[in-house]
């Protein structure tokens, strides 16, 4: 849109050829509202079927087997040592294949390396172990 300034025109009342857009945009946003108020929200759900209730606790105590490593790295099977990596590897093999696996406890000394400690973990692992705990941490703690 210009201006004729200094012209011998007599024509001041052209009009605006240029498109008012202020309502199209106001009909566009209550149509967006419309839509985003009439679509229905979507739930995604998963339907489970829980027990219900609490379970009786359990009476029996669980088989516990303690694997201690000593400060010179020495492996012991609840506190019967343990001569060579074949034989720690057969304990493995026989308690992996239990009907009920007992609950490995892992002890470590302070002082061991923690190669020996990543390697046990390893074995058993590799071998089968599934209920396996670290026992003995705290003392790993700085500050104590």
């Amino acid at each position: 849109m210009g201006m004729n300034i200094g012209t011998d025109s007599t024509h001041e009342d052209e009009g605006i050829v240029d498109i008012n857009t202020t309502p199209l945009i106001d009909v566009m946003l209550v149509l967006l509202i419309m839509l985003i108020i009439t679509i229905p929200l979507q739930t995604h759900s998963v339907s489970i079927d829980l027990p219900q209730g609490n379970p009786p606790p359990s009476t029996e105590q669980p088989h516990l087997v303690t694997v201690s490593i000593g400060y010179d790295n020495s492996i012991t099977w609840n506190d019967e040592p343990i001569t060579s990596e074949a034989a720690l590897q057969e304990h493995f093999r026989a308690a992996a294949a239990e009907a009920k696996q007992p609950e490995m406890h892992i002890h470590p000394n302070r002082l061991s390396d923690y190669k020996t400690v990543a390697h046990v973990l390893a074995d058993a692992q590799r071998l089968g172990i599934t209920q396996l705990g670290i026992v003995g941490a705290d003392q790993f703690m700085e500050g104590q």
